[in-house]
C-alpha cells in the first residue's frame, strides 16, 4: 500500500469513527471540503503542515496516520446522513 494510501485510509478511519463529516473536519482544519475528499480518495498529496492541521483537528498524533492496515481491515463505512437526496425535477408547464 502506498503512503497517500495509507494517509487516506488512515484520516476516513479516524473521522468515521468520531463521527465528523468530511465538509465539518475540513471546516475545522481551514480546509477546502472538496481537497478533503480528494485527499481521502487519493487524488492529492498533502502536505506535512495539512497532515499535521488534520491530526490535530482529529486530536491524533501526527504518527497515527501513517500507521499501516491489518490485512483483515475493513474499509471505515460512511457516515450515515451523506449527501441530500437530488430534488425531483420539476415538469415544464405546456
Amino acid at each position: 500500500m502506498k503512503t497517500r494510501a495509507i494517509v487516506a485510509w488512515n484520516v476516513r478511519r479516524i473521522r468515521v469513527d468520531r463521527g465528523i463529516s468530511q465538509e465539518k473536519l475540513a471546516e475545522k482544519a481551514a480546509i477546502d471540503r472538496s481537497y478533503m475528499g480528494a485527499l481521502e480518495r487519493q487524488s492529492k498529496n498533502p502536505t506535512i503542515d495539512l497532515l499535521e492541521r488534520i491530526a490535530k483537528t482529529l486530536d491524533v498524533q501526527l504518527s497515527e496516520l501513517f500507521i499501516h492496515p491489518s490485512k483483515s481491515a475493513t474499509s471505515p463505512k460512511t457516515l450515515p446522513g451523506g449527501r441530500k437526496p437530488a430534488r425531483p425535477r420539476r415538469r415544464k408547464k405546456k
